[in-house]
């Protein structure tokens, strides 16, 4: 991916810099993150609570800065994807995300955020939440390396953030309240699948809008959705897949709406809430 020395997005939030220590610590919590991450459950809850100070904070270092510039460079290209999507394609303004890049811990709505947790999207502040130390995990940890693998994971929370903007997010997280754990799960699938679908677009937009894919930048991509999918995930963590407990969709799912999005390029493509299978 071609992105040094391009347009940043000026909807970064920066809380790397701020000062004082993360507020969570223990041997006990340190399992649950552990576990909460390789299954690719949200242990976001567990944190809440943790007091401490808003950010783990600490020095920011020549990888970081990097690091940054590069969310920067990918979010600006979401920015201008879906604003030109959502004027074509459903006829409406999109009011672009706002990205908050920390270190070890810090706060948000939805509950604390841990790099441990990996990146989310919270609907109460409208804001991607990200510790970039997710990237080395990603890459050296669960074997997605290359630098379309992370614009994949940025693009996957902001494609939260358009199905929030469409009302998709909120509806289905009303009816998840409403439902049985398992059921509420596989809407929760459905949620990430679409995601997917949508960063798919994402993708194809990139190449065809700016020209700064490069060879092997799709296949990447498709490797990160493979790597965390939540059948792999729960093998690499020693368990058995466990279909029952899914909250964002096997390895082969995440990888077909990938590419169902890639492919077709529409919104109405990535439609799984009314697909019969997934």
């Amino acid at each position: 991916m071609k992105w040094q020395g391009r347009r940043g997005s000026k909807n970064i939030e920066d809380r790397r810099s701020a000062a004082g220590t993360a507020g969570i610590g223990g041997v006990g919590l340190l399992a649950v993150l552990a576990i909460g991450y390789f299954m690719g459950i949200d242990v976001t809850p567990f944190l809440q609570g943790q007091g401490g100070n808003p950010s783990g904070g600490g020095q920011i270092t020549e990888a970081d800065q990097q690091a940054g510039e590069f969310v920067s460079v990918t979010l600006a290209d979401t920015e201008e994807v879906w604003d030109a999507l959502f004027a074509e394609q459903v006829g409406e303004t999109y009011r672009p995300v706002t990205l908050v890049l920390y270190k070890g811990v810090t706060q948000s709505p939805c509950g604390g955020a841990s790099g441990a947790t990996g990146p989310f999207y919270c609907p109460g502040d409208k804001k991607v939440y990200l510790d970039t130390a997710f990237f080395t995990t990603l890459s050296q940890r669960m074997g997605a390396g290359g630098d379309f693998a992370a614009a994949y994971v940025v693009a996957h929370e902001v494609a939260h953030h358009v199905q929030n903007e469409l009302g998709i997010l909120g509806q289905a997280n009303r009816i998840r309240q409403q439902v049985s754990e398992a059921e509420s799960n596989a809407i929760s699938v459905r949620i990430e699948l679409q995601a997917d679908c949508y960063s798919g677009i994402w993708a194809r937009e990139v190449g065809d809008r700016f020209g700064t894919l490069e060879r092997g930048d799709v296949a990447e991509a498709m490797n990160a959705a493979k790597q965390i999918g939540d059948d792999t995930l729960m093998r690499n963590a020693g368990q058995r897949p466990m279909p029952h407990l899914y909250t964002h969709g096997t390895s082969e799912q995440r990888q077909r709406w990938f590419a169902i999005g890639y492919e077709n390029a529409k919104m109405s493509a990535c439609d799984t809430y009314g697909a019969a299978n997934l």
